[in-house]
């Protein structure tokens, strides 16, 4: 599935040491702005103890999980809009991913500079915001001006639109981001087709010193993000950029030691992909056999046989029915056999709603 987020923030914010850790892909980083010009494409496995448990049960040749994919894109300046920095061509480069994962740092540290001279997530996320607004301005007004011409000639179309982007353009001009102002889903259909970086769901990734990942929620910093996330209603997480590098490079049991020496349950890293991952409007079913166990990522509210295609297009054109059962009922049962003997495998149609973790057997004929 060809859905990506976007991994943005000002310069020297540690966003390319993420991405690096994300995706040990090795995109270069360094302590200087602009270091990324051109936009690195990563894709990550997903996280997901489920896989590993159903692997236990069925005992199959392999073991496939879902993934998602991220973009690294160029640090924004105040002024981008502008064409400020190269501001064009990143702005370009967001609006070609469908989330944002927005970097923010939350660390002091003397020997990496900070674009404005000191460290103040509060004016950071500002700045980026401004400049994606400032972006949507422009592009609104100026659909609005083809707009009003197309709405002379009588074209209902355009009058529809035209009245819609007159409530946006003004939310706008005030700094308020088009995905916090209340929408039917009409209208978030139409506003959808003009690719507006404000209507990108956001997620803030704190980015925390070395020692202060036991203690993240006393880091001030991070209060100050958590706080606009809230008023947000965004998802947020904490991580330490140069940590989650150190961890990447572990292996097994190692990495497990490492992570719990650190006193947490799981890495930053596998809790910002799963956010992502949510953060996307994604969710994950699985095929359960002796050749393979395997994850599939889908759009939340993906019906049976759109979901069949993912694994192949001939799924959905021949889709008869899906033999499905829950994740925690398969482990409950023990056994696809035990689970079909207490009646808790079902057999559902062409309109049934796949759900998170569903465990599916389709057939088909073609």
């Amino acid at each position: 599935m060809a859905l990506t987020a976007g991994v943005v923030g000002l310069p020297n914010v540690g966003k390319s040491t993420l991405f690096n850790a994300i995706t040990q892909a090795g995109a270069e980083s360094a302590n200087y702005p602009f270091c990324t010009i051109d936009p690195n494409v990563g894709v990550v496995d997903v996280p997901d103890k489920r896989l590993q448990k159903l692997a236990e049960l069925v005992q199959p040749q392999r073991v496939i999980p879902t993934s998602v994919q991220i973009t690294d894109i160029a640090g924004l300046v105040k002024g981008a809009s502008k064409g400020e920095g190269l501001g064009n061509q990143f702005l370009a480069h967001i609006r070609e991913v469908d989330a944002i994962l927005h970097v923010v740092r939350c660390f002091e540290d003397d020997n990496i500079s900070h674009v404005s001279g000191k460290v103040d997530p509060a004016a950071d996320i500002e700045t980026i915001h401004l400049e994606l607004v400032l972006a949507d301005l422009d592009t609104v007004e100026r659909r609005m001006d083809r707009l009003a011409r197309q709405k002379k000639s009588g074209d209902p179309q355009a009058k529809i639109e035209y009245e819609l982007l007159s409530r946006l353009q003004p939310e706008l001009a005030e700094g308020r981001m088009a995905r916090l102002v209340e929408w039917n889903e009409e209208e978030l259909q139409l506003l959808k087709g003009l690719n507006l970086l404000t209507l990108k769901p956001i997620l803030y990734v704190a980015n925390i010193g070395e020692d202060e990942v036991a203690q993240a929620d006393q880091n001030q910093h991070v209060q100050i993000v958590q706080k606009i996330a809230a008023q947000e209603e965004a998802e947020m997480v904490t991580v330490s950029a140069q940590v989650e590098a150190e961890i990447a490079e572990l292996e097994g049991e190692e990495k497990e030691l490492f992570i719990e020496e650190l006193g947490l349950q799981q890495s930053g890293l596998d809790r910002l992909i799963a956010a992502t991952y949510r953060l996307l409007g994604l969710i994950t079913y699985f095929t359960a056999g002796e050749k393979e166990v395997r994850a599939w990522t889908i759009r939340k509210g993906t019906k049976a046989p759109q979901a069949a295609s993912v694994i192949h297009t001939d799924f959905e054109r021949g889709f008869i029915r899906a033999e499905v059962v829950g994740y925690q009922a398969l482990v409950e049962a023990g056994s696809i056999t035990e689970a079909r003997e207490k009646g808790w495998l079902r057999l559902e149609g062409k309109e049934y709603v796949v759900a998170d973790g569903d465990v599916i057997t389709f057939r088909f004929n073609v």
